[in-house]
């Protein structure tokens, strides 16, 4: 396996929101996540996907302060997480960090108002009204302000717990498959939703999801393989992501030790591992159309 140096982000060049650098986490002797640079850079949209057990949700959670690493560092916003103590690291994630699940995690008896609005208050910041309308009008539901979840279709129920998460206006949203308990019109919906607050809100996404089809909507697709950065695939067509998924997950495991990777830069191609190479034939073979989706259904 081979890998390309990388450069900092020069001085012109926007901060990263986030900052991983040789980010392990092990359970029981075993990495989940194996040396992992990464630099995510404001108002961008990035997709990490691999085969099942690759590490997917571990760099998810310890790139938003849900899980500690065993070595290495994360900045979120500038502010390293790994030195935090418990209370300060609950703060940050309270006022910094939006995370959404694939279930929607809403309180049924709250209306879908005072579910936005939750947060804030826990927080001993009641938002205003106005502030909670503003919420739910960036996702389409400030009709829907005062029904129950349980009146809510699921998609409704994602897009709220979507404004619960950005009411705090965090520096990062992470999502962990936050379309897998939807259909595939009612998830493409929401997808559509993510991608215009990106492009018009500035809104800084990282989300995990097994579906090309989603990752597709994403600035660049990540690839995770036993816990390390093999690849990566920009403005992809949801063919050239499941080519590349393929090419992963029917690979012949190596038995070679492989060299700490070196970080991947934001902006630019990724290492040429031998999977990268899979990656960028899968992608060369299968042409698609451009990531840019619209709310009229084309297909991805």
């Amino acid at each position: 396996m081979t890998t390309t140096s990388s450069t900092a982000p020069t001085a012109t060049s926007a901060p990263a929101v986030v900052r991983l650098r040789a980010l392990r986490r092990t359970y029981g002797g075993v990495a989940a996540l194996d040396g992992v640079d990464l630099d995510v850079l404001p108002g961008t949209f990035t997709a990490v996907m691999g085969p099942s057990g690759s590490g997917k949700s571990t760099l998810l959670q310890c790139a938003a302060g849900l899980d500690r690493p065993t070595s290495g560092t994360v900045e979120v916003g500038g502010t390293e997480l790994t030195g935090l103590s418990e209370r300060r690291l609950t703060l940050l994630r309270r006022d910094r960090i939006g995370f959404v699940f694939q279930s929607f995690n809403l309180v049924p008896s709250l209306t879908a108002a005072q579910n936005v609005a939750l947060p804030l208050r826990l927080a001993g910041r009641p938002p205003s009204r106005a502030r909670v309308r503003e919420a739910l009008e960036a996702v389409g539901l400030d009709a829907r302000a005062r029904h129950l979840p349980s009146r809510l279709s699921g998609g409704q129920q994602q897009r709220v717990a979507l404004a619960r998460a950005l009411i705090t206006r965090p520096a990062v949203l992470f999502g962990d498959e936050p379309t897998g308990a939807l259909d595939t019109t009612t998830g493409r919906a929401v997808l559509v939703m993510l991608r215009e607050l990106v492009d018009r809100e500035g809104l800084t996404l990282i989300m995990v999801t097994h579906d090309p089809a989603a990752a597709s909507y994403a600035d660049r697709v990540l690839f995770l393989v036993d816990g390390r950065l093999v690849g990566e695939l920009a403005s992809p067509s949801a063919g050239q992501v499941a080519a590349a998924m393929t090419d992963l997950e029917t690979a012949a495991p190596t038995h070679e030790p492989a060299p700490t990777p070196a970080p991947l830069p934001a902006t630019t191609p990724a290492p040429a591992p031998a999977d990268g190479r899979a990656i960028r034939a899968a992608a060369s073979r299968t042409p698609g159309p451009s990531r840019h989706h619209t709310t009229g259904g084309s297909t991805c």
